[in-house]
């Protein structure tokens, strides 16, 4: 259950800081729907506007990196951080972006093998190799 109140559409559309927020929400995304996330984020409208711009910015303009391989980073990092949310709302944004059941069972497979070779190597307390340190001569 959430800690803070979720907003309607009423009440959204009702506060002068939070609607621009929600329309650009809208319009970016081209559907109706805002989740439950921005919902929430509603309650502090500087926040709202502060985390959407930023998410703009790094999930949907141009990059080097394709959509589909940021929404996989995300579940990733998601999954590591323990947030089911991210976990489910990026995992359909990925399938809206193509990810096929075998490119999700591959991922599913790379983070669980990342998940054990990090706590092998973290409680080994491996140092790292010479060979992997950044040079910034």
């Amino acid at each position: 259950m959430t800690t803070v109140r979720l907003w309607s559409d009423e009440e959204a559309a009702a506060d002068p800081a939070v609607k621009p927020v929600f329309d650009d929400i809208r319009a970016t995304r081209k559907s109706d729907f805002v989740n439950n996330f921005w919902r929430a984020l509603a309650n502090d409208p500087a926040a709202l506007a502060r985390t959407w711009g930023s998410l703009k910015a790094v999930m949907l303009a141009d990059g080097p990196l394709d959509p589909l391989t940021r929404e996989l980073i995300y579940i990733a990092v998601s999954t590591a951080n323990g947030c089911s949310y991210c976990i489910h709302s990026h995992t359909a944004a990925a399938r809206a972006k193509g990810m096929t059941d075998a490119q999700h069972g591959h991922l599913l497979s790379i983070i669980g093998m990342a998940a054990q070779t990090n706590a092998l190597v973290t409680v080994l307390q491996v140092p790292v190799d010479e060979a992997f340190l950044v040079k910034t001569d």
